[in-house]
């Protein structure tokens, strides 16, 4: 294992500034910018969080890789992650970070970056769960056609073509596709876990992790019509009483 190095010598320009705060301040200082970045006492080198004046923006901040001198930043919404994109060139963040902070839209915090950032997902300041079902859907969309696995991004598009499916919300663990007829833990029950092939071999369907039966299915239209016939009259009811969620 390798050994990680001092912040101090992989970040010594931030060192000379005793935090990525800090650091950060200084980078725009010559551009009158005000960037609302706090110290992270326990890591100041390593982390530093942003203060948005968007009430449902939260949990923000931008970090230093422990191996590689490099920053990511995050920016969550409602509990949701909105951007999470990483850059070589710390000159790059200022200005996502003022536009995150200052309340500036998604898109234009996207254009003023020169890296890849969005996660598909879009903000729900009321936390209506169909329009949260429906960002979510997006960010899966999103997720599989960046995660380089065909099979799972055809399972993915699959689901989400099936209007019954779609109206429910979406969430993997370990890249096993679920559904919920809520957006918030803990999750309705499950009817359906389906994994994705990674080489030969069909898209497994079970009814949850300790399924002793569970079915090999040749294709993703297959699997995702057998979910379908899995849905419980309960969860089918209330999608079809909430048609805003099909969109």
């Amino acid at each position: 294992m390798s050994r990680e190095p001092d912040p101090a010598v992989l970040y010594p320009d931030v060192a000379a500034h005793g935090s990525l705060a800090a650091a950060l301040h200084a980078a725009v200082a010559g551009q009158g910018l005000s960037l609302p970045l706090a110290v992270t006492p326990s890591d100041p080198l390593r982390h530093a969080t942003i203060a948005s004046v968007v009430p449902h923006r939260h949990s923000s901040y931008v970090t230093a890789w422990h191996h590689e001198r490099r920053w990511t930043i995050w920016g969550s919404s409602n509990d949701r992650l909105m951007i999470c994109g990483d850059t070589k060139d710390m000159r790059e963040l200022p200005e996502v970070i003022r536009g995150w902070a200052e309340g500036a839209s998604l898109d234009e915090i996207d254009q003023a970056a020169p890296f890849d950032l969005l996660t598909g997902r879009f903000e729900v300041p009321d936390k209506n769960p169909a329009a949260i079902i429906a960002s979510e859907w997006q960010y899966l969309l999103k997720d599989a056609r960046d995660a380089d696995w065909p099979a799972y991004q055809a399972l993915i598009e699959a689901a989400y073509a099936e209007p019954m499916l779609r109206r429910l919300y979406p969430y993997t663990s370990h890249w096993t596709l679920g559904f919920s007829s809520k957006p918030d833990y803990p999750f309705s029950r499950p009817f359906a876990w389906i994994d994705a092939p990674r080489g030969a071999g069909g898209y497994t369907i079970s009814e949850g992790h300790n399924d002793p039966d569970p079915m090999e299915i040749p294709t993703p239209a297959e699997v995702i019509s057998i979910a379908v016939d899995r849905i419980p009259a309960d969860l089918l009811q209330t999608s079809l009483e909430d048609p805003a969620q099909d969109s």
